[in-house]
C-alpha cells in the first residue's frame, strides 16, 4: 500500500524560497522511501478560502480537498516563512481550520525559511509546540534554511538526514483509518440511553 507524504508550503512570494525548500524535502522524501507518494500543497492560492472558512466555519473546493489530503497523510512535511520571529500567519491559519485529531500520531516534518540565521530558533520556539500541541510526531531534525544556506552542501545533508527520520516514522507507524471528526463527536457524546439520562 502506498504512503502519503503530503507538504504544506506557505510561501507568498512567486518563486518562493520556502517552496524550494519544500521541492527539496519533498524529493528527499520520496527518495528515502519510494513506496510514497508526495503530494505538495501551496497555501497562498488558498488564502481567500481560509478567511471565508474563518468567517464561516465552512471550508469549500481547493481548501476542503487540502485539509483532507493533510488529515489523511501518513506523514508531513510543513514549512513556513519567518514573519515577526514566527511562522506566517496563512501558515498557522491553515492549521487552526484542521479538525481537531486530524494530526494525532501524524509523523510531522517541520522546516523554515528566512534572509538569515538569527531566525533559526523558530524551528524550536514556535513550528515545535505547536505540532506537539496538535498531536503530531515531530521528527528529531527540523530543517530552517537561510538564503545563503542554497549555496551549499549543509543543507542537503539536513534535508537528507530530516527525511530519512520521516520515512521511518512513516515505515513504522500502523496503517489504520482515521475516524473523522464526525465520530469523534459521536464517539464523545456517549451512548444514546446515557443521553436520554442526562
Amino acid at each position: 500500500m502506498t504512503h502519503q507524504i503530503v507538504v504544506v508550503t506557505a510561501g507568498l512570494s512567486d518563486p518562493s524560497s520556502t517552496r524550494l525548500l519544500a521541492d527539496l524535502l519533498a524529493g528527499a522524501a520520496g527518495t528515502a522511501l519510494p513506496e510514497a507518494e508526495v503530494t505538495v500543497i501551496e497555501l497562498r492560492p488558498l488564502a481567500h478560502a481560509l478567511t471565508d472558512h474563518l468567517l464561516t466555519g465552512f471550508a469549500t473546493g481547493e481548501l476542503a480537498e487540502a485539509l483532507a489530503k493533510v488529515a489523511a497523510a501518513d506523514g508531513l512535511i510543513v514549512v513556513s516563512p519567518v514573519f515577526s520571529a514566527s511562522y506566517s500567519g496563512l501558515f498557522k491559519t491553515f492549521f487552526d481550520v484542521l479538525e481537531t485529531g486530524a494530526l494525532d500520531g501524524t509523523p510531522v516534518l517541520i522546516a523554515a525559511t528566512a534572509g538569515t540565521a538569527r531566525h533559526s530558533l523558530v524551528l524550536e520556539h514556535a513550528l515545535r509546540p505547536l505540532f506537539s500541541y496538535l498531536h503530531a510526531v515531530v521528527v528529531p531534525t527540523g530543517v530552517f534554511a537561510a538564503t545563503d544556506d542554497f549555496a551549499g552542501d549543509a543543507l542537503r545533508r539536513r534535508v537528507d538526514r530530516a527525511a530519512a527520520e520521516l520515512a521511518a516514522l512513516v515505515a513504522a507507524r500502523p496503517r489504520t483509518a482515521k475516524p473523522d471528526q464526525f465520530d469523534r463527536d459521536l464517539a464523545a457524546m456517549g451512548d444514546f440511553e446515557s443521553l436520554l439520562n442526562g
